[in-house]
């Protein structure tokens, strides 16, 4: 019996898919392939198989150390994997066991910054053929097939900002000096591609033309559904916008997007970065605005979408815009927003864009067509395009986790029939509750929400918590919280 067979996996189309991939693999002169999985922290890791083990790995998948979910973002493993007890706080876990990859043929890429190179998405088991859970993309799955057993599909848009910068010396910099080596290392050596302070500048346009084309030719040749490039305001600041698809999709675009900019511009000499905050004085924060609806599987129809406006309402009532079913999405976000920060704003560099008149998010509000308020609700009675955005996230956040707390969330307030407050016009005006000013904060108050833990899984939650606390932990013993964030994410994330 095969893995795949014990994993429940044999299905006559995979097995059809992975006879098509294998023989265009072979047509194709294809010499690597990648294996690649996404992290609790958004970052692919894996191994690379030379081709001809390839169909070995459809049916058997590849080992990887179960530790590689127990890291923290320096990559430190959080849990005392050798000690007593770790069998019942993590099972399967004990003595950074071996865990299974296996790679989803209808994932296949080739990526087109190296030569002859494919490129698989996997999914990790146990060895008994059981999906290994705390994934944070098996989290999403899980929170999708809540929405499949209603009829309804969550479809998202991706607006994304991040900042790309010019190696001073891509081969010798101080990250690649031997004497400087550390865990983790320090950061690379930048300049600028534009000036920034001159939002949506032509010319800016133009000086930060040639890692912007990078950006452009890697996505399309990857398939991605990208709409426009962007210079935002802060220096060497730009924006991706990515069309909608549906929940799953848009996650698996965002982490294959991410890994693939970073790579292709790093090979032509350019470092590219989705921390939310720099580590430099003068520098905008990064966002990721996840614009979200819900659609009726059987006919596609907008669920959050109203005929007409609720009677007796006024303009600052959601039913104004929404649907009684987007209205009450709406408020699950805002019920749930200090719980759903930890999953959307998941390092502690990110908590520093939360600050008013920044065009981020400050307190728990939300506005129509407002980007000063954390919801911004976009539509109008009969637009099929109404939707909500929600602007808490960062760059660097994992994007199964976001997507999947969103669902969630969204669900207790459709669930509990919760109604939204009146929409705000003054975001930064004193009063409203506010976001979580930290990352420690924000983990507490996802251990505190009993809806959330109640949906994610107790297991997850205390899982999730344990590695963001240390990273936490490390902030607060650093002697230079700049510093800290800059050897912990700048170079790597």
């Amino acid at each position: 019996m095969s893995f795949a067979e014990r994993c429940g996996l044999n299905s006559r189309e995979r097995e059809t898919a992975c006879e098509q991939l294998l023989r265009q693999v072979d047509a194709s002169g294809i010499e690597l392939v990648r294996l690649g999985w996404c992290d609790l922290h958004g970052v692919v890791r894996g191994k690379t198989i030379v081709a001809s083990q390839l169909r070995s790995a459809l049916a058997n998948g590849i080992g990887m150390v179960s530790t590689l979910l127990l890291k923290d973002s320096s990559d430190r493993t959080a849990f005392k994997v050798f000690e007593p007890g770790i069998e019942e706080t993590l099972p399967g876990f004990a003595g950074a066991s071996n865990f299974t990859l296996m790679p989803e043929p209808a994932s296949w890429q080739v990526l087109p910054w190296t030569e002859k190179t494919g490129w698989l998405q996997c999914q990790p088991y146990f060895a008994d053929g059981r999906i290994v859970p705390l994934d944070s993309r098996h989290v999403l799955q899980q929170a999708v097939q809540r929405l499949a057993e209603r009829g309804w599909q969550m479809r998202c848009g991706l607006e994304v900002e991040f900042h790309i910068y010019r190696f001073k010396d891509p081969l010798h910099g101080q990250d690649l000096d031997p004497s400087h080596a550390a865990w983790p290392g320090p950061a690379p050596e930048v300049s600028l591609i534009h000036p920034g302070y001159n939002l949506l500048t032509e010319g800016w346009f133009d000086r930060a033309e040639e890692p912007l084309r990078i950006v452009q030719r890697t996505a399309q040749a990857l398939g991605l559904p990208l709409i426009s490039l962007e210079i935002e305001l802060g220096p060497s600041q730009v924006e991706a916008v990515f069309d909608v698809s549906d929940t799953l999709t848009a996650a698996d675009h965002m982490v294959l997007f991410r890994n693939a900019t970073r790579q292709s511009l790093r090979r032509a000499g350019y470092h590219a970065t989705f921390m939310c905050r720099p580590p430099f004085e003068h520098i905008m924060s990064s966002g990721w605005h996840l614009h979200q609806s819900l659609c009726e599987i059987s006919t596609g129809r907008n669920v959050f979408m109203r005929d007409a406006a609720a009677p007796e309402c006024d303009a600052r009532d959601a039913r104004q815009v929404l649907s009684d079913v987007g209205a009450s999405w709406l408020a699950g976000l805002l019920s749930h927003a200090p719980a759903l920060t930890a999953l959307c704003t998941s390092t502690s560099n990110g908590y520093g864009r939360f600050r008013p008149n920044a065009m981020a998010p400050q307190s728990i509000l939300w506005g129509r067509d407002n980007r000063g308020a954390m919801l911004r609700v976009i539509g109008a009675p009969g637009d099929s395009a109404t939707r909500i955005e929600n602007r808490l996230g960062e760059p660097a956040a994992n994007p199964y986790l976001y997507m999947a707390s969103q669902i969630h969330a969204g669900l207790d307030g459709v669930d509990a029939q919760l109604q939204a407050p009146p929409a705000t016009e003054t975001p930064y005006s004193a009063g409203a509750a506010t976001i979580p000013t930290n990352l420690a904060d924000a983990v507490q108050a996802l251990q505190s929400d009993a809806a959330m833990c109640l949906a994610l899984g107790q297991p997850f939650v205390d899982y999730y918590s344990t590695i963001k606390k240390a990273e936490h932990q490390r902030l607060l013993q650093a002697e230079d919280a700049q510093e800290f964030h800059r050897r912990e994410y700048f170079g790597r994330i």
